[in-house]
């Protein structure tokens, strides 16, 4: 088989877990496989170059922030295609540029345009085991760009697509996908299978084991992905297409602490105002996630959403833009806030679930502050005080625990 394996920084912290992972990819050679593999930079290495450029400017242009950011990596792949040659294996590292990934010219959120295969297939073909920088690429004007936190899943699954793989393993700190966070549930039970749509549902609103844009990626190109331990024997978790099942089925719960509520006070009620709002958040390239709309007297709305606390500053500064054209009430900012989801199958279908989940979160005394929904999703807005405590009683009602 044709594999992409990818390591997370934590997988890859140490020289000598480099080693035992080059031992382990050394194995599953010899037993038949090509394999490309995609590291991330070591351990908290990423936020340690950001931290320096921080020290120098904290007002860095996005070009300079991709230039440093994008440089753990290749640490990386210097040290695991070296530790490869040290079994006996012929490995070379490659940079996203060298490797043949392609990007829009977006700094620091940059966008996959394409892979091209021919290095990558030439180079397995002659025995090699390509080692590949995570999380980064090449635009078209020769600039290196970045693609956002997490994104060395996304490579893996753009590689894996390019290539033609026939199996793209993620290997983390955990042997798979679990109903829930162990942080917040004592005993979770762990998922065999879950599908694109939960998986993506589950990435979206706070589980750290998949990045979102990579899931979406490999349901587009029906990339079949498995999670599974970097150091541990375990089957892992097979992410593929769903099942089909019809009954209402609650199958996880994620949180998200890493969430801000901006709230827009007092705006026009006329048409093309909510367009406008959104507008210069698109200018950002903010991602937005719950939006809700109330009506006031006299002709004005509030309207609110939640950011992620990445890129709430960046949200910020587009609502301060907006301000400058149209007449607002204020601009409130809200960090106290968590989410917390259900996802599974056809659950918003089922207004037991929906009862279930609401008298869940009530009986440990948290008020509801926001509500989202999808079909396979119910997501709640609490203080964040109170989420660990709403997490429990949810995944109690739900059977989510061993």
């Amino acid at each position: 088989m044709i594999v992409v394996q990818k390591y997370g920084g934590t997988s890859v912290e140490s020289t000598e877990k480099i080693l035992k992972i080059a031992q382990k990819i050394s194995e599953d050679y010899d037993r038949g496989n090509k394999i490309v593999v995609v590291v991330s930079a070591m351990g908290k290495t990423t936020n340690y170059l950001i931290d320096l450029l921080n020290q120098v400017n904290p007002n860095a242009s996005p070009r300079e922030y991709d230039m440093i950011a994008s440089t753990g990596e290749q640490v990386s792949i210097a040290l695991m295609a070296s530790a490869l040659s040290k079994f006996g294996k012929k490995s070379i590292s490659l940079t996203g540029f060298q490797a043949g990934i392609d990007t829009d010219s977006t700094h620091s959120r940059a966008t996959l345009k394409r892979v091209y295969r021919g290095r990558l297939l030439s180079l397995l073909d002659d025995g090699f085991i390509p080692v590949v920088a995570g999380f980064q690429g090449i635009s078209p004007d020769g600039e290196i760009t970045t693609l956002g936190r997490g994104g060395s899943d996304t490579t893996a699954v753009a590689v894996a697509y390019g290539i033609g793989a026939d199996l793209c393993e993620i290997y983390t700190d955990v042997d798979g996908v679990y109903t829930a966070d162990p942080r917040y549930i004592e005993r979770p039970k762990k998922l065999d299978k879950v599908s694109y749509d939960e998986m993506i549902e589950m990435a979206v609103n706070g589980a750290k084991v998949l990045h979102p844009r990579s899931v979406e990626l490999a349901r587009r190109y029906h990339v079949k992905v498995v999670v599974k331990h970097a150091h541990k024997e375990s089957d892992g978790t097979i992410v593929e297409e769903a099942g089909k099942l019809e009954e209402p089925l609650v199958r996880s719960l994620s949180v998200d602490e890493g969430i801000v509520k901006i709230v827009i006070s007092n705006v026009p009620d006329i048409p093309g105002i909510a367009a406008a709002t959104f507008k210069k958040l698109a200018q950002y390239h903010v991602s937005l996630d719950m939006i809700v709309q109330s009506m006031h007297k006299d002709g004005k709305n509030d309207i609110a959403f939640t950011v992620s606390k990445e890129e709430s500053k960046d949200a910020l500064k587009a609502m301060e833009m907006l301000k400058n054209e149209i007449e607002l009430g204020g601009i409130h900012f809200d960090d106290t806030m968590a989410k917390i989801s259900i996802i599974g199958v056809n659950i918003v279908g089922s207004s037991e679930i929906v009862y279930n989940m609401f008298d869940a979160i009530a009986s440990v005394g948290a008020n509801i502050d926001m509500i989202s929904t999808s079909n396979s999703r119910i997501s709640c807005i609490v203080k964040r005080e109170k989420i660990k405590e709403a997490a429990k009683a949810v995944a109690k009602r739900f059977g989510l625990e061993e």
